[in-house]
């Protein structure tokens, strides 16, 4: 009896079927060629308007606030002596002659004007009368990163259009004419126009880069504000997006017949208290994406086949359930596009120490940098 069982542990209980061997990177690892392994899931259309909120288009009426950095020319009219270059403080205070402190940040200049010669009268007899004139903009500044021929971070004085940033900044770059904005199809140019985006406030906004720029479609050239970012991303580049519950979320190199567990497993794999079941597959323009919701956990337990992914693919591996597709995809945007702002503008502001980081990043959001190589 005894040995009848030994017998049968050792070669197992007939009729049992393990199923099949979990094979992490089932394309013949990620540098292989496409195997039978791997399926393409049914993407479904998340059903966004891609209509431009019509407030966007309109010129802010607003006048311009004074913040941090900005420099001031004050002097008082009957003293020719008294003329000084002043800046605001890190603290929105500015100094000038023998007066303490003031606080400035958010006034006008014709505001911060009327402080100033309240505050000047507290030490002299006679009204006083000061000149103040805005010598430079600091506070106010739009991002304008990726494949623009001039990127960089530009002083906002004034409002300006999608277009018109584009245009300042030298236009889109291109293989043959550098400096130009393309108005039809551009074979030459460098950006991927189906992934460039906007972010206000943490927020994507739905711009269509290609209906502006190719179509000539004004509805999209939207009136930009103070620490809007716009990127225009490599059209060479083919990176898939892994970001959520893994061990290391960035960017994971395209390589022909790359998989979904293959991709996340180059991610270090999921977090402890990822949910599983219902991983996101995004695919297409950030202004009419696509996404599939996938088992990861019956997938690296053999029980469904990998999924083969495509270049440019993001993959979202949640915390939590999610609740509505559209609102799944809405959170996964959102997270994608501040998660390359908050990399790229790190790049920048490397490369331009004086530029201020003007990135919002959601509370919650679980977004972090990742460090590139070191330069030398």
């Amino acid at each position: 009896m005894g040995f009848c069982l030994s017998l049968q542990l050792l070669c197992g209980c007939r009729g049992f079927n393990p199923g099949p061997r979990f094979d992490p990177y089932p394309t013949n690892n990620m540098a292989g060629g496409v195997t039978n392994a791997s399926v393409t899931p049914a993407f479904e259309d998340v059903g966004f308007s891609n209509q431009v909120d019509s407030a966007l288009l309109v010129s802010p009426t607003a006048p311009f606030t004074l913040g941090p950095g900005d420099k001031l020319d004050i002097e008082l009219i009957d003293d020719l002596n008294s003329k000084a270059l002043v800046t605001v403080g890190p603290d929105g205070k500015i100094y000038f002659g023998f007066l303490p402190g003031l606080d400035v940040w958010g006034l006008t200049l014709n505001e911060a004007k009327t402080v100033l010669e309240r505050e000047t009268m507290k030490f002299v007899k006679e009204t006083p009368q000061l000149a103040l004139t805005l010598r430079q903009i600091e506070s106010k500044r739009v991002w304008l990163m990726g494949r623009i021929v001039t990127p960089g971070v530009y002083p906002m004085s004034a409002p300006v259009t999608l277009l018109e940033a584009i245009s300042h900044a030298g236009g889109l770059q291109t293989v043959s004419q550098p400096g130009q904005i393309t108005t039809g199809t551009g074979p030459d140019e460098m950006a991927d126009l189906e992934s460039a985006f906007v972010i206000r406030n943490g927020q994507y906004l739905p711009v269509s880069f290609k209906r502006l720029l190719h179509e000539g479609d004004l509805s999209q050239n939207i009136f930009l504000q103070p620490d809007d970012y716009v990127f225009l991303p490599s059209v060479k580049s083919s990176d898939i997006q892994v970001m959520g519950a893994v061990f290391q979320p960035g960017a994971v190199p395209y390589t022909r017949g790359v998989s979904l567990v293959a991709a996340v497993s180059h991610s270090y794999g999921p977090a402890k208290d990822a949910f599983l079941t219902e991983v996101a597959i995004v695919r297409g323009s950030l202004s009419n994406p696509k996404i599939a919701i996938v088992n990861y956990r019956e997938i690296t337990r053999g029980r469904q086949r990998d999924v083969e992914l495509q270049p440019r693919d993001i993959v979202y591996v949640p915390y939590t359930p999610y609740r509505g597709l559209k609102r799944y995809a809405d959170l996964i945007l959102n997270t994608f596009v501040n998660s390359v702002a908050i990399n790229e503008g790190a790049r920048a502001v490397i490369k331009e120490s004086s530029a201020p980081a003007g990135v919002f990043i959601p509370l919650g959001s679980r977004i972090t940098i990742t460090p590139g190589p070191p330069t030398r």
